[in-house]
């Protein structure tokens, strides 16, 4: 599919285009039974929530086709490639499900966490966010500040000591201070980004975004495929595969219907 003219000055504008109902419901079926094999992992790259739910689930890409079929469907590539003007490899993917009480995530810029540690040149990338629920006001939709991937890397180094890898990189968080996020919000404003199940979004790197606690019985499930131009590759490696990329190989488009196979 192709964007239109507007929808791509709506992107440079914002740093973020949203797709409504791009995945039908029997692709969303699949997807959603290859996230819940997938959460069932026990092994680190499975972030849970204090009660031992599952939260995040790093890399999913690798661990189940299905996903893998996700990352190369032309349905997400070729508006990608047509926003990147480049063709591009997935540095990062990962399943986010939000339950009752699920915990907050601050807000952040993608990209800051990327060049500091993966090593990651240039802001020259798209996280891709696929919704397998209908997101809305209660079910805390991810807030995202518009125009903010205009400002450059905008966030902190802060030390987290909830890590328990103190000496390596998994101990630096980078967050956005309140004083920044008050300055954005003044002169940006800040929108929940909301649609229907099967909807996809296109957010540019640098923008920043968070989401609160989900306090509703509504259950908010995303998957992410965060992706960057093929010669903006990852120069340093101190995280695990699950987080950053070790293949940089392009991604090719598969057929429209690589998901309806696994039915």
């Amino acid at each position: 599919m192709d964007l239109t003219e507007k929808q791509i000055s709506e992107y440079d504008e914002n740093g973020w285009i949203l797709l409504p109902e791009l995945f039908s419901k029997g692709e969303i079926s699949i997807l959603e039974a290859a996230a819940m094999d997938v959460l069932q992992r026990r092994g680190p790259e499975v972030a849970r929530e204090p009660n031992g739910d599952p939260h995040v689930c790093w890399g999913m890409h690798l661990f189940d086709e299905r996903f893998g079929a996700l990352t190369r469907h032309p349905r997400l590539l070729l508006p990608v490639e047509q926003l990147m003007r480049s063709q591009v490899f997935v540095h990062q993917s990962r399943i986010n499900i939000k339950q009752q009480n699920g915990s907050i995530v601050e807000w952040h810029q993608d990209f800051g966490t990327y060049h500091r540690v993966d090593g990651i040149p240039e802001a020259r990338g798209i996280m891709i966010g696929v919704f397998l629920d209908d997101v809305n006001a209660c079910n805390a939709p991810v807030l995202a500040v518009p125009g903010s991937h205009k400002e450059g890397v905008v966030s902190e180094a802060v030390i987290d000591d909830t890590v328990a890898d103190h000496d390596g990189a998994a101990k630096y968080r980078y967050d956005i201070t309140e004083t920044t996020m008050k300055r954005l919000v003044e002169r940006r404003g800040l929108e929940a980004i909301q649609g229907p199940a099967g909807s996809v979004l296109l957010m540019n790197m640098t923008v920043v975004h968070g989401s609160s606690v989900n306090i509703s019985p509504l259950r908010r499930l995303l998957l992410y495929v965060n992706v960057s131009a093929t010669d903006n590759r990852g120069e340093s490696f101190v995280r695990p595969e699950y987080y950053a990329a070790r293949d940089f190989s392009p991604l090719l488009p598969l057929s429209d219907g690589c998901i309806l196979k696994y039915q």
